[in-house]
């Protein structure tokens, strides 16, 4: 006896697919709020991922405090409707083009941000407030 694939094949009973659900319309929708504070930690993260960028650890009031590469950055954030504004307040390895870093730094912050959160990053302030010698002793004055 021969079997064709015909005979295989289960029976189907009723529709093959489910019934499609209607749609809401988009402007009826729920709207997404990203919160400042998450923004913020975003902007953090994304900093700390960058080259050479570290932030300030420990301390208290600025007493004690150590200039670490595995923390990240400090970073503040208004926003203003689907505007953000950033803050940024990072520590630099130090010999290196700052200008470049900083563009570098801007340039990914803003990117990473802006995918992540829908939002628009229309301000973005770099503060260095530390630079990490690579070097522990002064060099030669001339």
């Amino acid at each position: 006896m021969t079997v064709s694939p015909a005979d295989t094949a289960p029976a189907v009973s009723g529709p093959t697919a489910p019934a499609p659900v209607s749609a809401t319309p988009v402007e009826k929708r729920g709207v997404t709020t990203v919160p400042a504070a998450v923004v913020a930690r975003i902007a953090e993260q994304v900093a700390s991922e960058h080259p050479r960028i570290g932030a300030s650890a420990g301390g208290v009031l600025g007493v004690g405090a150590r200039r670490d590469f595995a923390s990240r950055p400090t970073a503040e954030c208004d926003l203003y409707g689907a505007v953000a504004v950033l803050r940024l307040d990072v520590g630099v390895a130090f010999p290196v083009d700052l200008a470049a870093t900083c563009a570098g730094l801007r340039a990914r912050v803003r990117e990473r941000v802006e995918e992540l959160t829908g939002l628009q990053v229309g301000r973005l302030d770099l503060e260095i407030s530390w630079l990490n010698p690579a070097g522990n002793t002064r060099g030669a004055l001339r």
